[in-house]
């Protein structure tokens, strides 16, 4: 468990420094002008884990990232209509919550490409806003120099 606790804490140390800057404002990471893009994967099916990468993106989004989130295996199950785990603390908010935040902020979401032929689910019992990803699409982005990866 405190290996686990530490590894969250990691992640979001090298987060909040890669992404934050004076009072709040964005600061491009290098200095080339480019834009930064956050690439989230979560397989995961703990419901600290989903929520810490979906606080993660939440924050990146909000400090003007471009944030695409690709829900596999066990993640894939909060793209779905039913409620998933318990209400996290201190906000008390579902990680299924977080990723319609983060829908509702134009990121991109998407279950992977083998998820739906694989169980008894359609595009139909996505959450709005959710698609199915492309493999060759997803590799495009993966590639991009100004992608940076979390995953949980």
């Amino acid at each position: 468990m405190k290996r686990l606790l530490s590894v969250f804490l990691v992640a979001a140390l090298t987060a909040t420094t890669a992404w934050s800057g004076d009072q709040g404002r964005h600061h491009e990471r290098g200095g080339d002008g480019s834009h930064k893009s956050l690439f989230v994967t979560v397989t995961s099916d703990d419901n600290m884990t989903q929520g810490m990468a979906l606080v993660l993106a939440n924050q990146a989004i909000d400090r003007d990232a471009e944030v695409r989130v690709l829900l596999c295996s066990d993640g894939a199950r909060l793209a779905l209509g039913e409620p998933v785990g318990e209400e996290l603390k201190p906000r008390e908010v579902r990680p299924q919550q977080l990723l319609q935040r983060l829908v509702g902020e134009g990121a991109t979401v998407e279950v992977c490409a083998i998820f739906l032929p694989n169980t008894d689910y359609t595009e139909d019992d996505l959450m709005e806003g959710v698609g199915v990803a492309s493999p060759g699409d997803v590799a495009d982005y993966m590639l991009s120099r100004h992608v940076h990866f979390f995953t949980f």
